[in-house]
């Protein structure tokens, strides 16, 4: 047995509760140096939760996003998927680190009539330059150029050898899917949202007596963050200005950031793509405890030929296996904790490889680069001689069971395997729309992240806390302050500070129904955009 899964497994015994995510800053947009040449297949975001629409509660909503920042008037090529990839979305339900069920989306593009749109000038047939030659109000619109569709298989077993089935639309039966054109522009899709609800298929999943839901297409990004001030240093002062979130009265942190959505970057500014499944929790499940792991991986073939004479349909010859080549389970993991030199591996690894990366975890250090921007200016403050603000708990157990064990009595599978991997308690009924907060279970809200995560959970929040020691104190569980019994107060001297980006974020400023994420921002008029840019924060 390795030395990470002898501390996973006495880490997880010892958890009492819950706890909430480890230390990371950002998600995974351009994460790794390997994956920033590949933007297509760049997983962003990885969502997984009871589905809180009303009547829709026996379901598990699962989001995976690709492609980030995504300019709304990026023309004239926006942003199809890779028809030359495999995206997937891996589910492990008996908790051995390995997939029991796969969802695995190829895609097609293609051309109206197979070379395009034409038309005649000065008697020539010429082909036009552009996606679209007029407004588009339904799928596959005679006004577009180029289509895009896509096939889902799952596979039970090995996400390469194991049982393939397709996924079927549950009105006629056919297995190819429409994607929606890009939100181009108010003139070219005069009704977006109208628009893009043409494309929520009801479907059938093989060996499963209830059918589910599917879309797949571009959204407004949910991902809520201080991106550029973070990076540089962390740029602001990281701990909350008033006495309580949107209190405006200036009583917390001296110079402390506050919540506006100003200090967001992505919210309000850019689109990704999102593939986005609902699926019955009977159907993820299998045989064991209710308890599902998952995470989702891009992949691209082996090897990789560029054509002299390229084509539309051919720009490069591709061959050999397929190689993963994106990764993403826990938010932000491979931003802040994997080292530099290890992010590619990350992103390459399965779950059952991560021991080779232990030491980010049990030995973080953004901790460590936090204390030593802030060390000298906190103590100036508050008039205080904090000889670290980083929590001295070597290893780092907390973190340990967050990520790679499950946490008892919240989503821990009956068999551990330490590996990272977003874990969800099926059996823990979704929080409503208008009561979750947005803190997740440190707000003890226990069908928040970490038991899962859900669009208007704050990560940025809740990461920065934890990673400061918040699970050193106690916290709230059904009311109750409870100590976790992973590490002790005088462990973590700032274990308790609001610590925040000043970017919120909650389920109120989302859809509140499949799939979830808003109706992407148009690439025209700028009116638009500034409108989005400007839509206030929900507390």
């Amino acid at each position: 047995m390795s030395t990470l899964r002898k501390l996973a497994l006495g880490t997880a015994a010892g958890a009492m509760c819950v706890i909430p995510s480890g230390a990371t800053i950002a998600s995974s947009h351009r994460e790794a140096p390997n994956i920033s040449k590949y933007p297509k297949v760049d997983n962003t975001d990885f969502y997984m939760f009871r589905s809180y629409e009303p009547g829709r509660e026996d379901f598990v909503t699962i989001i995976a996003n690709f492609q980030p920042i995504q300019f709304p008037g990026s023309g004239p090529s926006y942003f199809t998927m890779d028809p030359d990839a495999l995206y997937e979305i891996h589910i492990d339900n008996d908790g051995d680190a390995v997939e029991n069920l796969t969802y695995s989306f190829r895609f097609t593009n293609s051309l109206r009539g197979g070379n395009g749109i034409a038309l005649n000038i000065g008697g020539k047939d010429v082909t036009v330059p552009l996606r679209a030659v007029g407004p588009i109000t339904a799928p596959e619109d005679p006004n577009q150029n180029e289509l895009e569709s896509y096939t889902v298989t799952q596979i039970s077993g090995d996400r390469r050898s194991g049982t393939r089935a397709s996924i079927t639309n549950s009105a006629g039966g056919g297995t190819s899917f429409p994607k929606p054109i890009d939100n181009i522009g108010n003139k070219t899709v005069p009704t977006y949202e109208a628009y893009a609800n043409q494309f929520m298929y009801n479907v059938s999943v093989p060996g499963c007596s209830a059918g589910g839901r599917m879309f797949v297409g571009q959204r407004e990004e949910a991902f809520a963050f201080n991106l550029g001030e973070t990076f540089d240093l962390v740029n602001y002062v990281p701990i909350e200005g008033d006495s309580a979130p949107f209190a405006n009265d200036g009583g917390g942190f001296p110079g402390g950031i506050t919540q506006s959505r100003e200090n967001d970057s992505l919210v309000g500014e850019y689109n990704i793509t999102s593939i986005a499944l609902e699926l019955p929790i009977s159907c993820l499940t299998g045989s064991g405890n209710g308890v599902i792991g998952a995470w989702s991986t891009a992949s691209l073939p082996q090897a990789r030929i560029l054509d002299p004479t390229p084509t539309y349909s051919m720009p490069t010859v591709d061959g050999g296996a397929f190689v993963q080549v994106s990764r993403l389970g826990m938010p932000l993991t491979n931003e802040v904790v994997i080292g530099l030199n290890r992010k590619d591996l990350f992103n390459a690894a399965e779950p059952m490889g991560d021991a080779a990366l232990a030491d980010f975890v049990t030995n973080p250090t953004f901790p460590a680069i936090l204390d030593s921007l802030f060390r000298g200016p906190v103590n100036a403050t508050l008039g205080t001689n904090i000889a670290n603000l980083a929590p001295n708990n070597f290893p780092r157990n907390d973190l340990v069971a967050t990520f790679l064990t499950g946490i008892t009595s919240l989503n821990r599978q009956a068999r551990v395997t330490a590996s990272e991997m977003l874990r969800l308690n099926t059996a823990i009924a979704p929080t409503p729309r208008a009561s979750q907060k947005n803190l997740g279970v440190v707000a003890d809200d226990l069908a928040g992240f970490p038991n899962g995560r859900r669009p208007g959970d704050d990560i940025i929040d809740i990461v920065l806390r934890v990673a400061m020691g918040r699970l050193c104190h106690p916290v709230p569980i059904n009311g109750t302050p409870t100590d976790l019994g992973l590490c002790k107060p005088e462990n973590a001297p700032v274990g308790n500070v609001p610590f925040t980006d000043g970017a919120p974020i909650s389920a109120r400023d989302l859809r509140p129904g499949f799939p979830y994420l808003n109706t992407p921002i148009p690439g025209s008029p700028n009116s638009a955009r500034d409108a989005a840019a400007a839509k206030p924060a929900q507390p």
